[in-house]
């Protein structure tokens, strides 16, 4: 049996003290300065969009703007190549499908893999898992063959569709959640009389809205940042999203660094505002996933 504090000398528990608050300011200022890494680009994008053009490339590098070009968001906006307005509605409605898609489809097969119990559910898992593996490039040209043939080159069917069939990823993810809930809840359920649709939708969802609030955070940032897909598969600039349509600010010969980066901060608020108000339910459904299983 441990000893009691009081059978310690005063100064071995004044030293346990000291190494405990020596440690904890020593993880504060490594997480303080990786912070700072990661905040570093973006106080620079917010800088250089409201620099003057000739102090955008200046050395020594100027932080602050002298006088600051709050004028450049509203020609970022107003520019007649990139229109805001409609680049928006197109990638929310990417978006916005596409996460829909994602956690109905993801958490349906995850719940197939966590709480049935079938011939093969395990050889399927695996390569469920095993489709993780090979890389994108891989799969694009075969895709973009397929999606040719069918008449879906150039509509956001490629982009949005495929959300519906699940992602194994985040299959992965709500599998390893749906573990965590004791199968005496389900058992009970099946008791009453619920189906297994009506487990999952009346017993299994409510229990799991971190991570469900997980999978369309990540969904969602991933589709509102997306290049490359619409990139190859949307030809008609009417329907670029956000994320391609900043490329109308690079020319052949010049780059409007200035109203670039004020339209990509435009772009990158309502991000950093939904991630503020939903990290609790973030971190919570990633710290709980994965417990058991």
């Amino acid at each position: 049996m441990p000893a009691p504090a009081s059978a310690y000398p005063a100064n071995i528990l004044h030293s346990k003290r000291w190494l405990t608050r020596l440690n904890q300011t020593a993880v504060f200022f490594v997480l303080a300065a990786a912070a700072l890494a990661f905040l570093v680009p973006l106080l620079w994008m917010i800088s250089t969009s409201l620099k003057p053009k000739d102090q955008i490339f200046a050395y020594p590098l100027i932080w602050i703007p002298d006088p600051p070009q709050w004028a450049n968001y509203g020609k970022a906006l107003n520019n007649p190549s990139f229109r805001f307005l409609l680049f928006l509605q197109n990638s929310l409605y990417y978006a916005v499908l596409s996460t829909i898609g994602v956690v109905a489809s993801s958490a349906l097969v995850a719940y197939a893999f966590a709480r049935l119990r079938w011939w093969g559910r395990d050889a399927w898992f695996l390569i469920t898992l095993a489709t993780m593996m090979i890389p994108y490039p891989v799969t694009l040209i075969p895709q973009f063959l397929i999606f040719k043939q069918i008449g879906w080159v150039g509509t956001f069917n490629p982009l949005i569709v495929p959300n519906f069939l699940g992602v194994p990823f985040f299959i992965f993810l709500l599998r390893q959640f749906f573990l965590t809930i004791p199968m005496d809840l389900s058992d009970a359920a099946r008791i009453d009389g619920a189906s297994d649709w009506g487990i999952f939708w009346r017993v299994i969802l409510p229990l799991t809205k971190p991570a469900l609030i997980t999978v369309a955070l990540f969904t969602f940032l991933y589709c509102w940042n997306d290049f490359l897909g619409p990139l190859i598969f949307l030809n008609d600039g009417r329907k670029y999203t956000l994320a391609v349509g900043l490329a109308a600010f690079r020319g052949q010969y010049r780059t409007q660094w200035d109203l670039m980066m004020a339209a990509s901060t435009v772009v990158t608020a309502p991000i950093v505002v939904i991630f503020f108000f939903a990290q609790r339910r973030f971190i919570q459904g990633i710290t709980l996933t994965g417990m058991k299983g």
